[in-house]
Parts: structure tokens; C-alpha cells; sequence
């Protein structure tokens, strides 16, 4: 399938609330088309609820329950069982609604992850999207779990001092049917993912890299440019598991495998003015090396990961 051929139907209506060139709203667009009318989701405290519009109004077409910030896994995981118990007293018919949260990596990564790592656990039955745009980006851009070393945030102001998790790796750990990770620069693979996380019961987790063009102090303009150069440097990996089995994607897998070289790191950072006070560092060159010497690591343990159960 090409992009020309996906469907008509929209998730983000015109008059969204959403800063220019939001990656959430891109987002939302990709996966509603893979989604389709049926689907009922969850949102916690974040930029998607900031800019969804005052209630009683939305721009959102799907229903959107607005939920609290811990409480996602809680919330989606209740609503799926719920509906199994509808269905099983024959008070509804027809195919199951889709459930899934669409939350930011604040939501997934600290706040939540405690309900999230039991619902996992438990397998219950919904899609937990994690739109990683690496900070609490709309309450000022506090560093999270998710903000990279050496970045700037309103509580990093200096430069956040380590390394961010790798979420869904944990998620994997936890051995759910399926786990992905996506990017805005590759939407048929993110698109592939969703379908087929759709037509899998029990619990997924599908992680989409968001670059902030607010948070991250670079040009509206330039998401999906920033989007692909952070696949292309390796600073984020394409891949997918099925049952702890790990399968690295596209880019991410040539660049394993040696058949690409990454792009310069530096046309990745250099532009995202959170890096800003790297760049002018006399030990601007030792921090590159170090990043650079981290992302290779990092791609290295996920390959030798991904050969574990072949």
C-alpha cells in the first residue's frame, strides 16, 4: 500500500488548538486511518488535550475521554473489560471498539507507568500509544524520563545530567503480544504497525518519536525533517516484538547491519535549540563522542537483543 491509497477518514478536524507543525495531531491523522470509526480513546494531561478545544466541543472525531495523568492503563484497561461484559450479556453486538490511550512519554514514563506496567501485565485488551516528544512539553517543558542527556528543559537548565529510559524495551520485557516503535518520517511503517496491532487481542504498546518544534526550539516547518534525521543518526530505532521476539525495521535494521552509515549526528542536534548550551561548551566535542559513543551502544544491545530468539 502507498500513502495515496490510505483512507479519507480524519481524526483531527480543521480549527485544532495544536502549535504549528504538532507531531501529535500528525500523528493522530496516521493512526486514525489505520484505526478506523470504531475506535473509543483515552487521553491524560497533554499537549493532545491542551489543544483538543473546550468541552463541550473537540477536534477530535473519535470519542475522547479525558482522564487522569496515572491512570491510563487503569482507565483503557477498565473500559476493554467493561465491553467484554456488554458483549457477553448480549447487550452489545457487533465488532469490539478499538481501545487505545494516546499519551505523552510524561504520561507513560513516570507518571503512569506504574497502572501501565500492571495492565500490561494482566494483557488487557487495548492499544497504548506513547507520542514521546521527550518532556512534559505542555506545562513549560519539564525534563522526563524521556529527555535525552545534555538537553535543556525548565528543570535541566544546565543540561539534564543522564540518559533517558528505553520504555519500551521495558514494555517488551513484560512479554505482551506486541510491541512497536514508530517515527512521523516513516508513516507506512507506522501505519503497517498499527494495522497490525489492531488485529491483535490483548495488550500493545506502539511508541511514536515526536519532535517538539516548541519544547525543542526548532522551526515548525522542520518536524518530519527532525523526525527523520533521528532514525537516520540512530538516535531513535525502528522495531517491532511479538511475545519478547525483537525485530529491528527499515533504517534502523541497515544501520545494524552496517549496510548504512548514520547521518552526522551534529545535523540533528546542532538545529534543536535545547542543545544550544552543548554546542557552546568547551567540552562540546567530549559530550558529541559520548552521545555518539551511547546511540551506537544502544543500537548495538537492541540488535544483539533482536538475535536472542531466531
Amino acid at each position: 500500500m502507498k500513502i495515496k491509497d490510505l483512507s479519507t477518514l480524519e481524526y483531527i478536524t480543521p480549527g485544532t488548538g495544536a502549535c504549528a507543525g504538532c507531531p501529535s495531531t500528525i500523528g493522530l491523522r496516521i493512526i486514525g486511518k489505520a484505526l478506523g470509526e470504531n475506535a473509543i480513546g483515552f487521553l491524560t494531561p497533554s499537549c493532545a488535550v491542551a489543544s483538543m478545544g473546550l468541552t463541550p466541543q473537540t477536534c477530535y472525531t473519535f470519542p475522547a475521554l479525558n482522564i487522569c495523568f496515572a491512570s491510563a492503563g487503569a482507565s483503557a484497561g477498565g473500559a476493554a473489560m467493561a465491553l467484554d461484559a456488554l458483549y457477553r450479556k448480549g447487550k452489545l453486538q457487533g465488532e469490539k471498539p478499538v481501545v487505545f490511550n494516546w499519551v505523552g512519554d510524561g504520561g507513560t514514563y513516570d507518571i503512569g507507568f506504574q497502572g501501565l506496567s500492571g495492565s500490561a501485565e494482566r494483557n488487557d485488551d487495548y492499544i497504548h500509544f506513547c507520542y514521546n516528544n521527550e518532556a512534559y512539553s505542555n506545562t513549560g517543558n519539564q525534563r522526563s524520563g524521556a529527555t535525552p542527556q545534555f538537553a535543556l528543559t525548565t528543570t535541566s537548565p544546565t543540561g539534564k545530567e543522564i540518559g533517558q529510559k528505553n520504555m519500551p524495551l521495558l514494555m517488551l520485557e513484560h512479554r505482551p503480544p506486541y510491541v512497536a516503535t514508530a517515527s512521523l518520517a516513516y508513516p507506512m511503517d507506522l501505519y503497517r504497525k498499527v494495522e497490525k496491532a489492531k488485529n491483535i487481542t490483548g495488550f500493545r504498546y506502539i511508541e511514536i518519536h515526536m519532535p517538539c518544534c516548541t519544547s525543542w526550539r526548532f522551526p515548525a516547518a522542520d518536524t518530519i525533517k527532525m523526525s527523520k534525521l533521528a532514525v537516520r543518526t540512530g538516535a531513535w530505532l525502528l522495531w517491532e516484538g511479538e511475545y519478547g521476539k525483537l525485530t529491528l525495521n527499515g533504517v534502523t535494521a541497515s544501520l545494524a547491519e552496517g549496510r548504512r552509515k548514520p547521518a552526522p549526528l551534529e545535523n540533528y542536534l546542532k538545529p534543536q535549540g535545547r542543545f544550544s548550551t552543548m554546542f557552546k561548551s568547551p567540552d562540546k566535542d567530549k559530550h558529541l563522542a559520548f552521545i555518539e559513543y551511547n546511540i551506537h551502544r544502544e543500537l548495538e544491545f537492541m540488535a544483539g537483543r533482536a538475535k536472542l530468539l531466531k
